[in-house]
Parts: C-alpha cells; structure tokens; sequence
C-alpha cells in the first residue's frame, strides 16, 4: 500500500506543479515521474536545510509538490539553454 499512495502523492504533486509553474503539465505519465522524482528531490531539499513538511498525506504532497516544481523549473531552464 506505501508504494501505491508514493505514487498517488507523486501524480498529484506532478500535476500541481505542472499547473503552478508556467505552462501545463507532461500528461499522466510525465506528471507521474515528476512527481515521484520531485518527491525524492523535495525529500533532499527539506532535509538538507531540516526542514520538515509535517506528517501524513499533506506534508508529504507538500514535500513532493516543492520538489516537483524545483525539478520542473531546472528542466525547463535547461531545455530553454
């Protein structure tokens, strides 16, 4: 059940931050992987600077949602170079 609702907050948080930083998002899939990789890099950042997002379904999508939208603004700086 861990990885299923891993991969439900790393779709949501896929799909938030697709919305949030300029432009939409990747499609299902694309949202997917954003995510989860947002969720492991958000999991890094908050970490790294002890910070924490709290527990439960929220913290977490808060986390992933955060990392999502680091790696998205890195992807699409990269893509415009």
């Amino acid at each position: 059940m861990g990885l299923l609702w891993f991969l439900i907050i790393g779709l949501l948080a896929g799909w938030l931050a697709g919305m949030l930083v300029r432009g939409g998002g990747f499609g299902i899939v694309g949202d997917l992987v954003v995510g989860v990789v947002g969720a492991f890099l958000g999991g890094l950042l908050f970490s790294s600077l002890s910070l924490s997002g709290g527990g439960g379904f929220i913290g977490s999508l808060v986390v992933a949602t955060v990392g999502a939208i680091v790696l998205l603004i890195i992807v699409r700086l990269i893509k415009h170079a």
